[in-house]
């Protein structure tokens, strides 16, 4: 389910051990489970304890479906772990060695074995997909003895000292935390030696020489020998994966995904299967629907002799899953029916991971799989129309943020672009930015400039820069690398396997053929289809799908919230209507006003030094405002229109002070309009400073503004109530709604509602349109507001939460001024998220419930809504459809985000009602 996972400030920390501390801590009664030979102890309901890989391996055991046998360390030991000071406790240690017995028996095989060694992989497994955040040891159970066993065993040195020379470098990496890029070099070195280019070319010779370097770096970085017990180390291994749950990418993802860190992952140990023991053996990965598309085909990557990490790392450019068909068909068609089977019993898309030993299939994960939001959409209603799933865990499926990467640009396909090279289309989309080529590089310019992350393939450590950049391109890896994987789940534009490309990060460049693309300069993704395009391109705004407008019907009807827009232009305003806006909630009439042929007019209305030169120019911006509010009635065909009056302080139309004393200092004296000029400037530079303010904000704005110079409101409300007229006088529906902005006492909103009320009852009687209904409203954005909504109510015909501005007051963060500390509070936990994104409900949220009784108190009737950006924000939207508010307005191109987020809470009310009335 998609809906927004709860976050959890509660963080599993390690604790300085006591004598006592074991005593003090409490047991779990079991700690392992085990699965193999078709049997599990336990199943796919138990992820919080499982994690959602041990749980789906035991349910798949339980199926039938060829599972290597294994068990599960709960996370339960994962939290008690971080508890007694990185350490298990002995008693639950202990029994690691009896599940490992039941492995032993499962296989026919012994741990540590010399001549026919049981090997073992050790991985995580959290409740939550978090695809290469956390770490994996393969080959688990190698030494110098083992190894030749192994060698005699499958009667393959070359094979068994592949898995050696593996296992001994991710131990390095993974537990001892020794750079793996140093592992690499000597492989590289040796690969330069030989003159030859893959590492399956590496011979006997060659790889014992690398085995015996890779144990010399070993001592030489950790001070100690690479350990061969295999207890030894097994449990080095698995508190690794501990402690994975807490490095710097897991915190980042959990951060960027609000998953709970206090929740801990499992570890999930089994027997080794290999898919490196010649041209009968494989890898793979796959989905049982395309991950881009949705469409119902079988989707996947595989590598002949190859380890499962060679698909996902890029080291070689697998092949499409379908060529299995002819280099396996046997495999290929049980592959197929275990992976329908399995889609159909999780009634969801499955991203499965294989091996091939030998001609033998063995399943090694499957979880529910990350798609992009147009696959997401188009499975949930494919699979409502094959009866898998219902509507409403269709619209539960789906993520409303999520929308958002259906709704931008993609590329225009009648601009000529230069295409340089072209690859693997792993995630679709389309994006223009900067070349950057490490990660710190991405997130440092990435604030303030698009950038493009080039990688010869991404991996986990990568994340930050990942997650900041609009398009990521890797010159290895396939549509199932990480790259691809986490690009889809974040909807970023990503093309991998451009195997044409030649990275340099050294040299801060990409090399194409002759062509050289250095460090700051531009290029162009095209995600769909994997073309890389020299310079910036044009783009053209998305057309919906057929299955984004059925699914969007559907969550129409089970909301009760209505879903209004924040809209200033017509054109604004048809975009909305088009995403299902139901009205609009706030039109910003001062954003009219910036335009080229305008800001001229509004500056004479301020410079005036007189109430006839002022009226003169209201009478300019008076044509203007009627063809403006004309155009967006018109626009919205018969929905409410809530229009606000000026709300900004005056100087914010002003030119900058330094402009215009250079520009006096630059005047012509021969000019025949000097003096005019001159006297003109310096007329400005003295308004600048009367109207300057050390709190502009809280200063001379909102209703402060019509109060003192109430003929801006008659010229507006004339303008709106004239536009109303005329567009009704055509014979279209109008119901305009005019919001007085930041009243905090209702006298303020009694002397502007008297303004409206006198100017519209004047122009409605001249007219004939007598029946032409208005509201007059304001926005609560000032706590006072709030404190007195009840004598507000009286006079107002509604209300309209600006949560922006009530944030800031209530809170006394500037918005300007707070993203300089705010991420800091809620990274450190501080706040739970950044209240100007989600309405703080514990504080300020108070001040909206208090509102909305005391309104409701006075006037049961009194229309509810909020305009500001946290109308667009999924938890904000539940928590206005618990206070039972009318309508949310947002941007537009977030309306199918709050219509599908208010449809969601509506469907979890019904379901909390049914399961209370079920109790009863």
């Amino acid at each position: 389910m998609a809906v927004k996972k709860t976050s959890s400030k509660k963080t599993i920390t390690s604790k300085a051990k006591s004598d006592s501390m074991s005593n003090k801590i409490s047991l779990p009664k079991k700690s392992y489970y085990f699965f193999g030979n078709g049997k599990a102890e336990g199943h796919v309901e138990m992820r919080d304890l499982l994690g959602g890989k041990g749980a789906n391996l035991a349910e798949m055991c339980s199926a039938g479906v060829p599972v290597p046998p294994g068990f599960t360390i709960t996370t339960d030991i994962c939290r008690l772990y971080y508890e007694n000071a990185l350490e298990v406790p002995k008693t639950i240690d202990a029994e690691l060695e009896s599940y490992i017995a039941k492995i032993e028996k499962s296989v026919g095989k012994k741990f540590g074995d010399p001549s026919d060694p049981l090997l073992v992989s050790v991985r995580s497994g959290s409740k939550y997909s978090m695809p290469g955040m956390m770490d994996t040891i393969l080959n688990l159970g190698l030494n110098d003895e083992t190894v030749e066993g192994l060698g005699v065993k499958s009667g393959n040195m070359r094979f068994a000292l592949d898995n050696y020379r593996r296992f001994i470098q991710m131990f390095g990496n993974v537990v001892l935390s020794i750079d793996k890029e140093l592992f690499e070099a000597v492989i590289s070195k040796k690969k330069t030696e030989r003159r030859i280019k893959q590492d399956s070319s590496l011979q006997i010779n060659d790889l014992k020489e690398i085995v015996k370097k890779f144990k010399s770096i070993i001592k030489r970085k950790s001070g100690e020998p690479f350990p061969d017990e295999p207890f030894v180390q097994l449990r080095m291994s698995r508190d690794a994966v501990f402690r994975s749950w807490n490095n710097p990418r897991t915190i980042s993802y959990r951060r960027m995904n609000n998953i709970p860190s206090d929740i801990g992952t499992a570890v999930n140990i089994q027997a080794m299967v290999f898919g490196n023991m010649g041209n009968t053996s494989g890898t793979g990965v796959g989905f049982t629907r395309n991950p881009s598309t949705g469409a119902k085909e079988f989707f996947g990557e595989y590598l002949v002799n190859a380890q499962g990490e060679d698909v996902v790392a890029g080291v070689r450019t697998p092949q499409p899953i379908k060529q299995l068909k002819n280099d396996m068909p046997k495999v290929y068609k049980e592959l197929q029916e275990i992976t329908t089977k399995l889609e159909k019993h999780y009634r969801d898309i499955q991203d499965f991971e294989f091996t091939v030993q030998e001609n033998k299939l063995f399943m090694l994960q499957t979880r529910n799989g990350l798609r992009t939001i147009q696959a997401a959409v188009k499975i949930a209603v494919d699979m409502v129309k094959e009866k898998l799933i219902t509507k409403e865990e269709a619209l539960l499926r789906i993520d409303p943020i999520q929308l958002n990467q259906l709704l931008h640009p993609s590329l225009d396909p009648t601009v000529k672009v230069e295409v340089i090279s072209k690859g693997l289309p792993a995630s679709p989309g389309a994006a223009s930015g900067k070349v950057y080529f490490t990660a710190e590089e991405a997130v440092k310019h990435g604030a303030k400039e698009n950038v493009i992350l080039v990688r010869d393939e991404t991996n986990p450590d990568d994340i930050e820069g990942m997650n900041t950049a609009v398009g990521i391109l890797t010159s290895r890896g396939g549509m199932t690398s990480h790259a691809a994987v986490v690009a889809r789940g974040r909807g970023t534009c990503c093309i991998a396997g451009a195997e044409s490309i030649r990275v340099n990060v050294k040299k801060k460049q990409f090399q194409v053929g002759k062509l050289i693309i250095k460090e700051g300069e531009i290029i162009t993704l095209n995600g769909s289809t994997g073309e890389i395009i020299l310079g910036k391109v044009a783009t053209i705004d998305p057309e919906l799908s057929a299955e984004f407008t059925e699914f969007m019907g559907w969550a129409d009807g089970y909301r009760t919230l209505k879903i209004r827009t924040n809209a200033d232009t017509p054109r604004d305003a048809i975009e909305a209507v088009k995403f299902g806006a139901e009205g609009i909630g706030l039109c910003r009439t001062e954003h009219m006003f910036f335009a080229d042929n305008r800001i001229p007019i509004v500056q004479d209305m301020i410079l005036a030094e007189s109430a006839e030169e002022r009226a003169l120019a209201l009478d300019k911006l008076l044509t203007f405002q009627k063809k403006d509010f004309k155009a967006i009635f018109e626009a919205l065909n018969g929905l409410p229109v809530t229009i606000r009056t000026l709300d900004p302080p005056l100087h914010e139309f002003l030119p900058n002070k330094d402009v215009v004393g250079q520009k006096l200092e630059e005047l012509d004296v021969k000019s025949d309009t000097f003096e005019e000029d001159e006297a003109k400037l310096k007329r400005t530079l003295l308004r600048i400073d009367e109207l300057a303010e050390l709190n502009p904000m809280l200063g001379h704005r909102g209703c402060r503004l019509g109060i003192i110079y109430p003929e801006i409101t008659e010229m507006q409300t004339r303008a709106i109530i004239w536009a109303a007229c005329q567009v009704a006088k055509n014979g279209t529906e109008v119901h305009p709604e005019i919001m007085i902005p930041l009243v905090g006492h209702v006298n303020e909103f009694k002397n502007q509602k008297e303004v409206v009320t006198r100017i519209a009852n004047e122009i409605i009687g001249k007219s004939k349109t007598k029946d032409l209904k208005y509201l007059v409203g304001t926005m609560i954005e000032i706590p006072r507001a709030a404190l007195t909504a009840d004598e507000i109510a009286v006079e107002a015909d509604f209300f309209s939460f600006g949560t922006n501005d009530l944030t800031q007051m209530a809170m006394g963060f500037s918005r300007d001024d707070a993203g300089k500390f705010l991420s800091s509070y809620v990274e450190s936990g501080i706040l739970e998220h950044d209240p100007f994104v989600s309405i703080d409900q514990s504080g300020v949220g108070q001040l909206i419930e208090m509102t909305v009784k005391k309104g409701r108190a006075v006037k049961p009737d009194i229309k509810l809504g909020i305009c500001g950006e946290h109308g667009g924000d999924p938890d904000s939207i539940h928590y206005c459809h618990k206070l039972g508010l009318e309508y949310v307005s947002c941007s537009p191109f977030r309306v199918p985000i709050a219509r599908l987020a208010a449809a969601q809470i509506a469907l979890m009310e019904k379901t909390v009602k049914k399961t209370a009335k079920k109790k009863k």
